[in-house]
């Protein structure tokens, strides 16, 4: 299995807009973040997680030249505004609709931003067109599985996905945008090889877990390895990772991780 961060930045990434007064050195690349989203390959089948505004951007960066399952956990504006991008990828499916698994919320959110996609079929030749299906609780894939969970975000509630290859039994959790993992997820995702988790900044936060909640949860479910996402201009990533315990890392645009 191998996970490819194509994101790793909240709603404003970073640098921000007309905005001079980051903590983190701008001069390090690690520093300059776009939307959080996740690429995972299981098995050689191509599993997308989110698509925000720069997913055109993250997709030519990183190479991603393969989609054959779309998974969205939320409907936030940084999460889902990049889903027209994915046409390309109906245009090398011969025009065949994009699947979308998520949560009702997230299905609600799809249908209200891109009317014109919905269907089976592209609505005239280069669009995009989407199918969309309720995540279940276990999707079974060509590659493995797919477990998922909710996670509490504020108003709403997140799709937390355990990814588990048939080939290797390799295990990873993504669990973005969230402000508590609660007793099902933890036990989903305990001993997973890697886990992505939500580490916004070193303050607590209303919605989503601080740096300190984000390890204290990597410490209890004992992952083996641990990527800090949606990071925020107060997180440098030099000053920072060299205060994270072993085993803890920040994740940044680019990263890729064999499991």
């Amino acid at each position: 299995m191998e996970l490819i961060l194509l994101g790793t930045g909240t709603s404003q990434g970073v640098p921000m807009i007309a905005f001079d007064g980051h903590h983190c050195d701008l001069a390090d690349p690690r520093n300059h973040r776009t939307r959080t989203s996740a690429h995972v390959i299981m098995g050689g089948h191509h599993i997308q997680i989110d698509a925000g505004p720069e997913f055109r951007v993250q997709c030519l960066a990183q190479g991603i030249r393969q989609i054959d399952t779309f998974i969205l956990t939320h409907g936030h504006s940084d999460h889902v505004m990049g889903m027209d991008d994915l046409r390309r990828f109906c245009d090398l499916r011969g025009g065949a609709a994009m699947t979308v698994y998520s949560s009702e919320e997230g299905i609600e959110r799809v249908k209200t931003v891109f009317p014109y996609a919905i269907g089976e079929r592209p609505s005239a030749k280069g669009y995009a067109a989407f199918l969309t299906v309720q995540m279940p609780e276990v999707l079974e894939l060509p590659g493995g599985r797919v477990s998922s969970c909710r996670l509490p975000h504020g108003r709403i509630e997140v799709l937390g996905l355990v990814f588990e290859e048939a080939a290797t039994g390799k295990r990873l959790a993504y669990y973005t945008d969230c402000k508590e993992v609660g007793p099902q997820a933890r036990e989903l995702a305990r001993g997973v090889d890697v886990l992505v988790i939500d580490g916004l900044r070193p303050e607590p936060h209303p919605t989503h877990l601080c740096i300190a909640e984000a390890v204290a949860v990597a410490r209890d479910l004992g992952a083996r390895r641990t990527f800090l996402t949606h990071l925020t201009h107060h997180v440098d990533h030099a000053r920072v990772s060299a205060e994270l315990p072993p085993g803890v890392e920040l994740g940044y645009d680019g990263l890729r991780a064999e499991l």
